[in-house]
């Protein structure tokens, strides 16, 4: 093993940049190079100045913001205080992920790599930007590769190990002969993600007609007892579990008794939501993320296991640089998921050794959804509006959300069932100034996070409240409207509707698509008003929903009303509308 250490830092949001930083950590083993991987806000940031190599691999979210687990690490990077030659001793290299059909296509990694250089850190390479949409960073990794070897040569006469050569796996199972004893937790005041609040689910009600496509559930949940505290625009974070069949087709397609117990050795690095002892039960229903579609680095694993050649043949394939198409194919655009990619390898899956089980799986990501009601309204209570995921692709077997399907199955009408979950500030905040009027775009489930801003504001007094919500149509999926109309009696809001499907249909196809109404044409429509709220009296205005077409489509509408109502040219529109994006009184939050 050489002498050298590599350190892989990642900031990851949906777990592309982890597995991508876990891929250069195996290519470090295969190179015999000693690399330790962690995500950048686990890492002791303070310990940089004395690191010789780092790769930082990072991802972009939102409007080019740093991933949740890197946010204090770029607080820290970006203090004012640090010594612009900090970095003086340090070689690194940053690689960023991004989509290429995202306007701040790797921002972060940009950012990231410019204040390395300013704290005069030695970079190796120009900074990687790969692309979800092209390339994975696999030419950029060749050219990392060949400046870190003539750099930090390996020990002489050592090869680095080929890619279908098995590297350690990270932990060993030590299965155990007895059931151990029951542990009681300790809940922490207030929750987290290592020790979240069981919140027993008060009701779950489908607020879509039954004729309609779209299954969509409001949930309440019961916070008694919790110290959870929350205000209009937080979210609530919950980690779902893997569908009781796919557990057991799991266990039987490995031959693993769901009732056992194993401890894991080394035990300084355990993942700390995994109990010691822990059950298989636990580990594939609650922790190994069985059902999500499979990245690259899972067929690299896989194929140090195959010995039989047409599987090993294909998950070679799936798992070089040339066979990404091929692998999008199989995979990505059906949806497959990891556990029916071991069904469709049985040679491989009958040879796979339990102990590499955490190499080959991710853990289960936290899921979050926007709180759709206030303190104030419903005290000890959190609700939430889900969409329940459920389409066809190309495989027989409808493909799933792991989440939204987990919740919509929880039903308390047979017993007490519980959601075990935390809340985080979310990127919505609402002004404190009673008089400052808000304007709300909130299409589909996007209306959640307002209907907890209404509450709470009509709670206040706050009555200024102006709400656009589209659908499809009145009557199959106008979500909480006895809800709108007793607070427009009541004088505490503006509703403005668009029902994208219930307008006269005519043959002609033309027509038909020029007569759907969304809420966009409901902006331009309203122009007088909008304009008032916010050239006189200041408004904050805001948008919640799907990001495909429908917030870009939104802002256009806005700016055509600056442009009718203010007699403003393109450009002007267009400085007005970043104006109030800086002032944030322009804030939108949108997920795909």
């Amino acid at each position: 093993m050489s002498s050298h250490a590599l350190l892989v830092l990642f900031g990851s949001q949906t777990g592309s940049a982890q597995d991508t930083a876990e891929r250069i950590g195996r290519q470090a083993q295969r190179r015999h190079m000693r690399v330790r991987v962690e995500a950048l806000d686990s890492y002791n940031v303070a310990n940089l100045i004395s690191e010789s190599l780092v790769v930082f691999v990072c991802a972009t979210t939102g409007q080019g913001d740093p991933p949740d687990n890197m946010k204090k690490f770029w607080r820290f990077l970006f203090r004012k205080s640090l010594p612009a030659d900090s970095l003086c001793r340090l070689d690194c290299a940053v690689l960023g992920l991004g989509d290429s059909s995202y306007p701040k296509f790797n921002f972060v990694a940009k950012k990231l790599h410019k204040r390395l250089l300013l704290l005069g850190a030695n970079m190796l390479l120009p900074v990687g930007l790969a692309d979800d949409q092209h390339d994975l960073g696999d030419p950029w990794l060749i050219s990392f590769w060949q400046k870190t070897l003539s750099l930090y040569p390996p020990p002489a006469g050592l090869a680095p190990l080929r890619e279908e050569e098995k590297l350690p796996p990270r932990y060993v199972f030590h299965f155990l002969d007895e059931v151990p004893d029951k542990q009681t937790e300790h809940l922490q005041t207030p929750p987290t993600p290592l020790q979240p609040f069981p919140a027993r689910v008060v009701f779950n009600q489908r607020v879509t007609h039954p004729s309609h496509f779209q299954d969509v559930r409001h949930i309440e949940l019961d916070i008694t007892g919790s110290n959870i505290q929350y205000s209009a625009g937080d979210v609530v974070m919950m980690r779902p579990c893997n569908a009781a069949e796919d557990v057991e087709q799991f266990c039987q397609l490995l031959k693993l008794d769901p009732e056992r117990y194993f401890t894991l050795t080394p035990t300084d690095s355990i993942p700390a939501r995994l109990p010691q002892p822990c059950s298989v039960r636990f580990l594939v229903e609650q922790f190994l993320d069985i059902s999500a579609v499979p990245r690259r680095s899972f067929f690299e694993v896989l194929a140090t296991f195959a010995s039989n050649e047409l599987e090993r043949d294909k998950l070679l394939e799936f798992s070089s640089a040339q066979g990404q198409d091929a692998l999008h194919s199989y995979c990505n655009r059906p949806r497959r998921t990891a556990l029916e990619v071991l069904a469709d390898f049985p040679h491989t899956t009958v040879e796979l050794s339990i102990d590499y089980l955490l190499d080959l799986f991710p853990e289960i990501q936290p899921r979050s959804f926007s709180i759709a009601s206030s303190l104030l309204q419903h005290p000890n209570r959190i609700q939430i509006l889900v969409a329940v995921v459920k389409y066809k692709s190309m495989l027989f077997k409808p493909r799933k959300g792991l989440c939204s399907s987990w919740l919509a199955s929880l039903d308390p009408s047979t017993g007490d069932v519980y959601v075990p979950l935390w809340v985080k500030k979310g990127s919505l905040s609402f002004p404190q100034d009673p008089d400052t009027p808000v304007i709300m775009v909130g299409p589909g489930t996007g209306v959640a996070p307002f209907r907890s801003a209404i509450q709470e504001r009509a709670a206040q007094g706050k009555m200024a409240n102006v709400l656009f919500f589209g659908c499809r149509s009145e009557s199959k999926d106008f979500y909480c409207r006895s809800e709108w109309e007793e607070k427009v009696q009541a004088g505490q809001m503006i509703l403005v509707t668009a029902f994208s499907r219930d307008q006269v249909r005519h043959f002609n196809m033309i027509h038909l698509q020029e007569e759907k109404i969304y809420v966009q044409h409901r902006v331009k429509e309203q122009s007088k008003l909008l304009w008032d709220l916010i050239a006189k009296k200041n408004a904050f205005f805001y948008i919640a929903g799907s990001a495909k077409q429908m917030p870009a489509s939104v802002c256009d509408a806005l700016k055509e009303v600056f442009q009718k109502e203010g007699g403003m040219s393109e450009n002007q529109a267009q400085e007005m509308l970043d104006a109030m994006e800086k002032a944030k009184r322009f804030q939108s939050e949108t997920w795909s």
